[in-house]
């Protein structure tokens, strides 16, 4: 059995703990923590490791409501007591535990000094060597994870709503490695050390459904058939009252092979299925700005309430970096992997359900025969064999969303009909998408929509690109050249591109250039990247009477935005026709309209700038 080495904290270090109430102890010795605020302050930075935490997170966890005029203040003198308290960080004497930067504040600490990291290396450690077949050494590691939580995190600090969902995520993932141990033992043929344990949690958390399955599996191998079958029904009669949907097509398949059986013999079962390798590409090293958005997208998704969230945005508004992005930082909040699927081919068509599912499939680990990735016969793989091939493709992808904690990227979604066979029906799966339109047919589900980056984020991306020095050097034209490209960071991100190989080329007479509308297009390409190609695809899916309509508000939208009044001369319809055009637009992603509630009279809507001027170009043809 491979053990994650144990990184003890030596002799007069600290060991933290918040699997249970927020505790810190020197050599065997419990600390004071100071009074309730400090320890909020300490609770919040422990629950981002080695990770700046923002200090607006910060006042939020301490001063949900009304925080104080000297709230900073306070935040500094908390934080300076917790550096006295905890000394310097391990194996780095004279720097301090606590630094503060550009990001937050961040809290030094290694693995053997906090029970959470030491929690999440055996979890690896354990689903690691379940996936190498090894599942007497996989139950030992996820045990030995399990004895380290002490009762559910944080529970002296609950009342605080930002440490609250902290602790939620946390007892979230404690709650998915006790299933991965729960049916490691049921495989192993030892039900019944699981049997009181699960019965317990399905009390707690009478909707999961994994926690339940694996109660019903570890009582039925215990020879205790009618009990398990009557959780099965208490869960669906639950079900119905709560939520009026059924059980999951996997819990009722376990339900119908326990039916009419006695006990069987239980041998062990084959190695499960493990992410593996897979993981989302890498995010682009010149991303930036979105603070708020990223922000609300960790907290969706590191929270496990959501488990669908939808990102949309114009063709090149960074959705699939910002994407990417949370992605690699959800990585301790999705145990059983990371995984990005693009839903459309490079040309701009949609792929068929088939193609989609045998590359999940491929990336995942899942079990099953999947029509061939080059058959597009049709959105549902083909006739005959290669529509059931699809079909049992798409029951086996859903029982393993129903087994593992695994985000999924599908990127760049048509439309509503491209994923909803693909989302999980029950789990603890999350699906973030990416969208040019809001997808509005899908429900529940959380939205995100990318507004244009503001002057101060499209000038950091641009300095990023053509360095520092020479953006002071003319910061007027830099001005420009960022709104010449309304805020869209594909377009900002292609003119550092290109100036950064023009390095001869005054970023005055760049901006000369974006500035004239009949040459912007044509300058914002670099190499292969082309705005302009971009742009043609948003335009393409667009119905052929969104076009129209967009060709004659485009003009509108050059004096800085238009309003109902302005539309409805413009198309020359009826008010609530040009209400409907005017939100069919803003529905696919087209038009932007006022972030709060405002009537359709008051509302000024806008048209992306280069949108625009591409509509303009589509009007001429």
């Amino acid at each position: 059995m491979t053990r994650p080495p144990v990184r003890t904290a030596p002799t007069g270090a600290v060991y933290f703990s918040l699997l249970g109430p927020l505790t810190a102890r020197l050599d065997g010795h419990e600390l004071p923590l100071g009074p309730r605020k400090q320890r909020l302050v300490l609770a919040t930075l422990l629950s981002r490791p080695n990770t700046p935490v923002p200090v607006e997170v910060l006042t939020d966890a301490v001063w949900p409501d009304d925080p104080p005029r000297t709230a900073r203040k306070n935040l500094q003198v908390y934080v300076s007591a917790a550096r006295t308290l905890l000394g310097p960080a391990a194996g780095h004497e004279g720097r301090d535990r606590v630094v503060h930067g550009c990001g937050g504040y961040l809290l030094r600490i290694a693995e053997g000094e906090l029970d959470t990291l030491r929690f999440g290396s055996l979890a690896r450690a354990g689903r690691a060597a379940a996936g190498r077949g090894d599942l007497a050494g996989a139950a030992r590691l996820l045990r030995e994870a399990l004895d380290l939580w002490e009762g559910p995190p944080l529970n002296d600090l609950r009342d605080s709503a930002g440490v609250a969902e902290e602790a939620g995520r946390l007892e979230a993932r404690c709650l998915t490695v006790y299933e991965d141990w729960a049916e490691t033992e049921i495989e192993l043929g030892r039900p019944a050390v699981a049997v009181d344990g699960l019965r317990d949690l399905v009390e707690r958390h009478p909707l999961r459904e994994r926690l339940r399955a694996a109660w019903m599996n570890s009582l039925h191998q215990s020879g205790r058939q009618a009990e398990a079958l009557a959780v099965y029904d208490d869960y669906r009669q639950l079900m119905a009252r709560e939520l009026g949907l059924e059980p999951s097509p996997a819990m009722a398949a376990l339900y119908r092979s326990m039916l009419g059986r006695g006990r069987e013999a239980r041998r062990p079962a084959p190695a499960r299925e493990a992410v593996g390798p897979a993981a989302p590409p890498a995010c682009t090293a010149a991303f930036t700005g979105r603070p708020g958005e990223l922000r609300e997208l960790l907290e969706v998704l590191g929270c496990g309430e959501e488990r669908v969230v939808v990102v949309s945005g114009p063709a090149g508004a960074g959705k699939s970096a910002l994407a990417l992005r949370a992605a690699h930082l959800l990585a301790d909040r999705f145990p059983d992997g990371r995984v990005r699927v693009r839903v459309r081919r490079e040309d701009g068509t949609a792929r068929s359900r088939a193609e989609i599912l045998a590359e999940l499939g491929r990336l995942c680990g899942v079990a099953g025969n999947a029509a061939p990735p080059g058959n597009t016969a049709s959105p549902e793989g083909g006739a005959g064999g290669d529509r059931a091939a699809t079909a049992a493709l798409a029951d086996a992808w859903q029982e393993w969303q129903a087994r593992h904690r695994a985000l999924v990227v599908l990127d760049d979604v048509p439309d509503e009909a491209s994923v909803r066979g693909l989302l999980s029906r029950s789990g603890t799966c999350s699906v973030l998408i990416t969208a040019r339109g809001q997808l509005a047919g899908l429900a529940p589900v959380h939205r995100i929509a990318l507004p244009a980056l503001a002057d101060a984020e499209a000038l950091e991306l641009l300095g990023k690109l053509i360095g520092a020095g020479r953006l002071r050097a003319d910061p007027g034209a830099a001005l420009r050249i960022v709104r010449a490209c309304g805020g869209l960071p594909l377009a900002v991100e292609v003119s550092g591109m290109r100036l950064a190989v023009l390095r001869h080329l005054p970023l005055a007479e760049y901006a000369d250039r974006l500035d004239d509308p009949s040459a912007a297009l044509d300058e914002l390409v670099a190499g292969d990247v082309s705005v302009r190609h971009r742009i043609a695809s948003g335009w393409q899916d667009l119905a052929d009477g969104d076009r129209w309509v967009l060709g004659r508000l485009a003009g509108l939208a050059e004096a800085g935005g238009f309003t109902l009044d302005r539309a409805t001369e413009a198309l020359g319809c009826g008010e609530r026709a040009a209400i409907r055009a005017v939100e069919s637009l803003i529905d696919a992603g087209a038009v932007t309209s006022p972030a709060g509630e405002v009537t359709a009279h008051a509302a000024l809507y806008e048209v992306p700038r280069l949108l625009g001027l591409y509509a303009h170009e589509r009007e001429g043809v």
